[in-house]
């Protein structure tokens, strides 16, 4: 696992020192030692790498990576250029379009948003090859857990994008006056029909940053040639 360098670094410190972190660490190295593990191991802290947490202005909780070849690299709901963009970033970006008139772009990679301080967090970092949630209960939760009680204790507005239910279940987290949260089913085919379609997340998210004098973010994502 590549090593978080920036301003996370010092705010998460305290759960490198915990048992559950130790054994997670024993745990992830057998793992992609053993099996097919994705995102790449330096690709783990993708999302604390590409967004310090003093740029954080919107986060993005998803569930755990992709688990198909190529397709995770550490931020949630992206995938790497030249990857078919999955179900449901295909309807995040048919909200997108609806809400913002964005044009639905020819890939999937959102590193533009996380430079721009949305905070791509899944709640697992990592996932068997093939196999949904298969690092489920490994202590990735109780690591995401300690991250967004960290930005809940940031003196500056945040916006939480909490779509599905694993993610609203952080919201019991989340009691900073200065925060927004914002829930929606989640936007796979499953579920994006019964309300995700029309929630306007991000046309909400900009007014309020705007609201508070904060750049808003620019959600196009560009096509790549």
């Amino acid at each position: 696992m590549s090593q978080i360098t920036n301003d996370w670094a010092a705010a998460l410190k305290p759960e490198y020192s915990k048992p559950y972190y130790h054994k997670l660490y024993e745990t992830i190295v057998n793992e992609y030692k053993t099996y097919v593990v994705y995102p790449p191991s330096e690709e783990i802290f993708t999302a604390f790498h590409l967004t310090p947490l003093s740029q954080v202005k919107v986060v993005i909780l998803g569930q755990d990576p992709y688990h198909e070849k190529g397709q995770a690299h550490g931020l949630s709901f992206s995938v790497k250029p030249g990857i078919d963009t999955p179900p449901s970033l295909v309807n995040i970006y048919t909200e997108l379009q609806s809400d913002l008139g964005c044009y639905i772009p020819n890939n999937g990679y959102l590193t533009k948003w996380a430079d721009q301080g949305v905070l791509m967090l899944n709640t697992l970092l990592t996932v068997r090859a093939h196999q949904a949630f298969s690092h489920k209960g490994i202590g990735w939760e109780e690591f995401t857990d300690a991250a967004i009680r960290i930005l809940n204790e940031q003196d500056r507005p945040i916006v939480y994008l909490l779509w599905g239910k694993p993610a609203q279940q952080k919201a019991s987290m989340l009691d900073n006056p200065k925060h927004l949260i914002l829930t929606a089913p989640h936007p796979s085919p499953l579920s994006a029909y019964r309300g995700f379609f029309g929630c306007k997340h991000f046309s909400k998210a900009n007014e309020y940053l705007m609201q508070h004098g904060i750049e808003p973010i620019d959600w196009q994502i560009e096509n790549i040639e």
